[in-house]
């Protein structure tokens, strides 16, 4: 009787541990979501295990989970199953951690690389690696949508790319039965509807990548007849190829607070208002890169502050502010002149600077300044894009906004970039492109 009583108290203690691991998510329980698409007389409904599941989710390579989490996120999506410093189920794994679930991409080749879709042998081997990474992580119960591929239409000729995605759902089907699949366009044609319709049958849903033209993205839906569920995994700030460039051909980036002012009226207008057809979006970017600028598309800093978008993503999340908003951004001028007045600046000279914060909360604002020469080596699609190095040597005197600094000695294009922070990691921020004579 006594061993009898030890061994249930040890298969008690196990139990009590195993259910202490499954809640601070070291430890996968044991089924898949069943992830469907219903559909309801005209609207789409995406399900989780039976429930609605509307995808409120951002775009989050290297990103904070936890903080995704924290402001209201469901869910995150990925553009590969290995993105250099966590794998897929390591990346799963903290997803389910904080609740989240994950549009898994998968890294399809591009012609725009040199992949040639009328080489059988290729396009076979990639089917079969993509088999094994489907087959390693489809039972994740993280796991939401596979994303087949991002952006194969950019800069492509060969239409055949749509019979190798719509072989790779085929192929994703028949091994999990518990999950859609999709595949990202940039922007939306008749042309790439009227093929993903032709080629891409098995396909669950479209994904449409779209920047300052989402506003348009209902409109247009209907315009190109597309009669199915549709999701936005990439949307945020104005492009780089939609904005008024420099004289000398930069192109002006947008401050944080107009950047945040476009987020939330894109989001009304492009996403929230379709009911019917779109199941939800993937805000871009959940983190920070290198686009022309460290600041462009990134809704954080490179060193982790939060800018204005993030209020906005937390206020389409929960339907109201954070308690503590980030400072905005009223007016950045140098030598007087907004980025929009083609500045130039004789080398070695002095100029100066005036940018003006308003805070929500009086927070006390700390400013930080610094020079970037303009990219040279420009990428494309969202390739890998080195960060051009800071000027040394630059000395800002000043206070509260407003400094005075040396013109670079080497002529060329730079920007002037300011960051405005309260201390607990909000940040404004803004540059203005400038040429040195």
């Amino acid at each position: 009787m006594k061993n009898v009583l030890i061994i249930l108290l040890i298969f008690g203690t196990l139990m009590s541990c195993k259910k202490m691991q499954h809640q601070n998510g070291t430890t996968q329980q044991a089924n898949p979501a069943k992830v469907t698409i219903v559909k309801n007389g005209e609207q789409f409904e995406l399900q989780v295990d039976g429930k609605p599941f509307y995808i409120h989710g951002a775009g989050l390579e290297f990103g904070n989970i936890k903080a995704l989490a924290e402001h209201g996120g469901n869910s995150f999506r990925t553009w590969r199953t290995e993105n250099g410093k966590q794998n897929a189920k390591e990346v799963l794994d903290e997803a389910h951690k904080y609740g989240l679930k994950v549009m898994m991409g998968i890294e399809v080749a591009r012609e725009r690389h040199g992949f040639n879709y009328d080489d059988a042998t290729a396009i076979q081997n990639q089917l079969v690696d993509i088999k094994r990474q489907v087959m390693e992580l489809k039972d994740h119960p993280a796991l939401l949508i596979w994303g087949i591929g991002n952006e194969l239409n950019l800069q492509y000729t060969n239409p055949k790319v749509w019979d190798a995605v719509n072989d790779i759902s085929k192929m994703i089907h028949e091994i999990d039965p518990n999950h859609p699949t999709t595949t990202s366009l940039a922007g939306i044609s008749k042309k790439e509807i009227n093929f993903i319709k032709e080629k891409c049958s098995d396909l669950d849903i479209l994904s449409i990548q779209m920047y300052g033209d989402l506003p348009n993205l209902p409109k247009l839906i209907k315009e190109f007849g597309w009669n199915g569920p549709y999701m936005v995994t990439e949307w945020g700030a104005t492009g780089h190829w939609e904005v008024p460039k420099t004289s000398w051909g930069a192109p002006i980036e947008q401050n944080s607070t107009v950047k945040a002012d476009h987020y939330l009226t894109r989001y009304q207008q492009g996403i929230e208002v379709d009911k019917k057809q779109c199941v939800g979006s993937y805000v871009f970017l959940w983190g920070h890169k290198q686009e022309r600028t460290p600041t462009w598309y990134g809704i954080f800093l490179e060193n982790g502050d939060e800018t204005e978008s993030v209020d906005v993503m937390h206020y389409i999340w929960n339907q109201k502010w954070p308690k503590n908003r980030t400072p905005r951004i009223e007016s950045f001028v140098l030598n007087q002149k907004t980025a929009y007045e083609n500045i130039m600046l004789q080398a070695d000279n002095k100029a100066d600077a005036v940018v003006k914060i308003f805070d929500f909360e009086n927070d006390k604002i700390v400013y930080r300044w610094e020079i970037l020469p303009e990219v040279v080596q420009k990428s494309e699609g969202g390739d890998h894009e080195e960060r051009p190095k800071t000027v040394e040597g630059i000395v800002f005197n000043g206070q509260d906004g407003t400094v005075t600094f040396n013109v670079p000695s080497q002529k060329g294009a730079y920007r002037l970039f300011v960051y405005a922070s309260d201390g607990i990691q909000h940040s404004a921020t803004a540059n203005i492109p400038f040429l040195v004579k």
